[in-house]
This record gives C-alpha cells, structure tokens and sequence, in this order.
C-alpha cells in the first residue's frame, strides 16, 4: 500500500502522522509525508518519505503569530491566507502525482486532499487528534467550551462547515480543475460525493476523551500517536545540569502560541511566581509565547522534545494544545493548562474533570497572583498525581498507530 498523509499546522500537528507514517513503513507499506518544508528534518528524521506541501501557509502563521494580540488578529491572518491556500492546493496535487497513492490520510486544514482522492478513485481519511467532526450528543464541537444539553451539543458541529462555507468557490475551481463537479457549500465534509460516509481517525486516547455511545463504526479513537522522538533525542549540556542538580522543575510552556505583545508579561508573571514559591522551572519560549530571561532557578530553553522532557519535570504547565496535552498525560505528569484559544478550552476541562489538575487559569487571567496560586495546587495536591500516574498506565495500553494502521490496510 501506498499512503500519502498531507498534513499542516505546529509541530504538534505534525508529529502524530510522521508517528503513524513510520507505522506504516514498519508494516511493510510506503508512506509519505506532504507537509511544509520546514518539517522535512523532522520527517526523514524517521526514515519516513518527504513531499513539500502547504509551505507559503505555514510561513505565513508563523510570521504573524509572534505579533498577535488575540484571536481578532487571527481572523486578519486567516483572511490573508487565501492566496496561500490556493498555492496549497497545487502543492498537494504536486504531491499526489509525485507519490500515486492508493490511500489518502489528511488534515481537514489540507482542503484539496478529498478532491484528489475522488479525482484518482482512491479512498480519503480523515484525521484531526481532536472530536471536532463527528457529531455527538455527548458534548459540543471543542471550540464551544460548555455542554448544551444534548440536541444543541450535536447541532454545534454544523460550525464544521465553515471550510466549505469559506473556501468553497476555490475548492471548487479546484475541482474544475480536475474534472470534477461542483459541490454544494453547504456539502457535509464527513460524506463523500456518492454519499457515503467519510473514514475518520482520532489519534487521542479513550481514557481522555471516552467515545460516545452514539459514534458511528466510521469514526475511530485509535489511541494517540507518538513519535518516541525522544529516546534519539540528545539533550543540550545545560539542560542536563539543570536537571540534574536537585529535585525535578516545573515545566512551562506555552508551544506555538506567539501572540507576542503579552510575551513580557506572561515571562514576569512566571518569573514573579517561580520565585514566590521557591521552586526551579524549565521555561520554553516556543515561538514567543514567552518571552523570559533565565536564573539560577529558571532555564530558559527554545523547546525540548515533550516524551524525553515531561518524565523528568514534576508537572507541566502549558496552553493546552492536543499534542501536548496527549504527551503530559501519557507521562504521569500533573497538568495546569492555560488556554489560548480553540480547542485549548476542551482539553484544560478534560485534564480538570479527569482529576489530573487544577481549574484551568485562562491567558488573559494570567498574573504572578494567579499563576502561584494555581501552581501551589498544582504541586501539592496528591490526588492530581496518582490520577495521572494512573491515567499514563491506561494511556500506554493503546497502540494507536498499530490501530490506524489495521483500519487503513482494510480500507484499501
């Protein structure tokens, strides 16, 4: 079997299909990655194939997230992307006709990908490491922070549209292009043109998120998908030492999330708290999340793979992302999450209601005050730690890439 994945975002976006692309290659099949030219390093890294796709976008996210202010500086971003995207769509027909899959595995951020695979009579699966398609009584679509009530819960994931709604006169041009008909704006992205039901696969664990009674057989919790990354990874001498020299630190950090007029103030609210409390901290500046000057009892590092760093820390602290979050949990570590925005809100409640950390402390709540007290709690609270030693145990029970592969191989 061939298998392209197209795939686009962060790192942590990115790492769980170079997770199940090594898979695959381990079971005897080819699969190739198409993402962004500045993951390449991180791909082959794997031994996995590379393929550059949706390159300008990803440039363009991370020229404007060091400079945002909140999620109306966002949307401008989103709307400047349109030229990208239709680069994007090139780039992912580029990498179809480079590769001749059998099978198709994209983020719903790759848009062409459902297109390409119809254009070659191939199936498409949809992957996104968060319950933000299928639609549930259970809970709303992640961007919506609060239950409902279960028929409002399951009218909220009509918002799934929105890529169809937004983009869809260039979706169809596309399509045009490739000799297909024209879709309704309005077209459900989880049923395929002939009406049948599109395959889905969510790399997130059961234990964190348990599957709804009323999933359709086409939707798939697999378990998440890891790297292991950092059992190759060779930490820099000064972090080392800094571990090594007493008790384990704190971990914050906040990954993609620049948003960099709040930088210096995020840095001397970590920098106030740390020092109040007298614990030590490894802090990740990210892509601006934070901007922090090191101590004595405060390392100031870029990044660090998550499974090599969060077993030495004592907990994490961080703006909740799926990947990161997925990492912290799978390694025993306490969690405090501070959400930005998006789906960030659905994964700080998931960690406060499965007991394995404090309330949640929103960015625009955070303060020295606030952060010292959430992180005194974080640390003393005993219970935070046994549930998420307990949830690392059920965590490392699932295979998820062996399990996505299983459903991919029946598929073709």
């Amino acid at each position: 079997m061939r298998a392209l994945i197209l795939t686009f975002g962060t790192k942590g976006d990115i790492e769980p299909y170079i997770a199940l692309a090594a898979e695959l290659d381990a079971a005897g099949h080819e699969a190739t990655i198409g993402t962004a030219e500045g993951f390449e390093a991180d791909v082959r890294e794997l031994g996995v194939n590379f393929v550059s796709s949706n390159t300008r976008m990803l440039e363009l996210v991370q020229s404007a997230l060091p400079t945002m202010a909140g999620p109306s500086d966002l949307v401008k971003t989103l709307k400047a992307m349109t030229e990208s995207m239709r680069e994007a769509f090139d780039d992912q027909l580029r990498a179809v006709r480079s590769t001749r899959p059998d099978i198709i595995v994209y983020h719903p951020k790759c848009l062409g990908a459902p297109h390409l695979a119809e254009y070659l009579g191939i199936p498409a699966v949809l992957s996104i490491p968060l319950p933000f398609y299928t639609r549930t009584s259970a809970y709303p679509i992640p961007f919506i922070p609060e239950s409902m009530g279960a028929g409002l819960n399951r009218i909220s994931y009509e918002l799934r549209r929105a890529s169809s709604l937004m983009y869809g006169g260039m979706i169809n041009d596309f399509r045009h292009q490739l000799g297909l008909r024209a879709l309704s704006r309005w077209a459900d992205p989880l049923l395929n043109p002939d009406g049948s039901p599109v395959e889905i696969l969510y790399p997130y664990s059961r234990h964190v998120v348990p599957v709804p009674t009323d999933y359709p057989p086409t939707a798939h919790v697999t378990g998440y998908w890891f790297t292991g990354r950092g059992a190759r990874w060779k930490p820099p001498p000064e972090l080392s030492e800094f571990l090594g020299r007493g008790e384990p630190p704190l971990y914050i950090g906040f990954g993609s999330m620049g948003f960099g007029k709040g930088a210096h103030e995020r840095g001397a609210a970590i920098t106030s708290a740390v020092k109040s409390l007298d614990v030590r901290a490894i802090v990740a500046t990210g892509w601006g999340g934070v901007m922090i000057d090191g101590t004595d009892d405060v390392l100031v590092v870029e990044g660090a793979p998550h499974d090599w760093l969060f077993p030495r820390v004592s907990a994490v602290v961080h703006h909740g992302g799926a990947g990161t979050t997925g990492v912290g949990l799978a390694s025993g570590r306490p969690t405090l999450v501070c959400p930005f925005l998006g789906d960030q809100s659905f994964w700080a409640n998931r960690v406060y209601e499965l007991g394995a950390g404090p309330l949640p402390l929103p960015r625009s709540e955070i303060s020295a005050d606030s952060l010292a007290e959430r992180i005194t709690d974080l640390l003393s609270t005993r219970s935070y730690r046994d549930t998420s030693a307990h949830l690392a145990k059920q965590i490392s029970t699932e295979d998820g890439p062996r399990r996505a592969v299983e459903i991919l191989e029946r598929l073709v």
